[in-house]
């Protein structure tokens, strides 16, 4: 598990700055007669139990930002322990989410991403999935394999999110390259900053559920890192 006793405390503006300025040019893949679907992935293994519990708390803003938009549904993933993998239904609701959500405990494990990333695609193959987010701290896997799989996720259009806690460097490189490689976006935070994490994942909420202009619409109304988006987009 990654050690960040000597890491910054939180992200840097400029970083999700750069982050909010990548999801507002990500193309929107979406109609608007379809609600947006977006598959949440989590890595529960031990280290990351207080971040399950805040993003747990999370998750009906999420759900509130993307009602206007036609609504979003959301599917759990998560992996832990040894070698165990899961995903949930498909969720159209806070509660119902929230309630899978607060029923997982972690478990000590190494990371399967190849496994999320293997879903994600099995997914959009059945029905089109608009966003995949990621939330981890560590890379222990393959990462020419990673790299594949998110290529073949880049071909079919879903753009990856990835949400690093901590610094790993492994980690980060790996989950840059992801990012890159389907047009999606990094951004680095820290356990302790329950709001960025909201704002951050509410942006990629509303753009899965509305794309770019939905997004400028969320940055209008809200303040802190997403505003700073939404005056860079108007410069620009």
């Amino acid at each position: 598990m990654a050690d960040d006793r000597k890491l910054p405390t939180k992200s840097t503006s400029s970083e999700v700055d750069a982050f909010l300025r990548k999801v507002a040019a990500t193309p929107a893949l979406k109609s608007n007669a379809e609600r947006g679907r977006l598959i949440f992935a989590m890595d529960a293994t031990a280290s990351r139990e207080p971040t399950w519990d805040q993003a747990s708390h999370i998750q009906g803003q999420m759900f509130q930002e993307t009602e206007a938009l036609g609504g979003l549904d959301i599917q759990l993933c998560f992996y832990r322990g040894f070698a165990e993998f899961n995903a949930s239904a498909w969720y159209s609701s806070a509660r119902e989410l929230l309630g899978r959500m607060t029923s997982v405990f972690c478990a000590a494990g190494q990371t399967q991403i190849a496994r999320v990333l293997e879903h994600a695609i099995g997914e959009t193959k059945i029905r089109k999935v608009h966003a995949l987010v990621m939330v981890g701290d560590c890379m222990e896997e393959n990462v020419d394999r990673l790299g594949q799989l998110a290529g073949e996720l880049g071909l079919l259009g879903v753009p990856v999110f990835l949400f690093q806690e901590g610094h790993d460097p492994v980690a980060e490189r790996a989950f840059r390259h992801m990012a890159k490689l389907t047009s999606g976006a990094y951004c680095r935070f820290h356990a302790g900053s329950a709001d960025q994490l909201r704002d951050l994942l509410s942006a990629v909420a509303v753009f899965a559920a509305g794309g770019r202009p939905a997004l400028e619409d969320f940055g209008r109304r809200r303040g802190s890192v997403v505003r700073q988006l939404t005056h860079q987009i108007s410069k620009g």
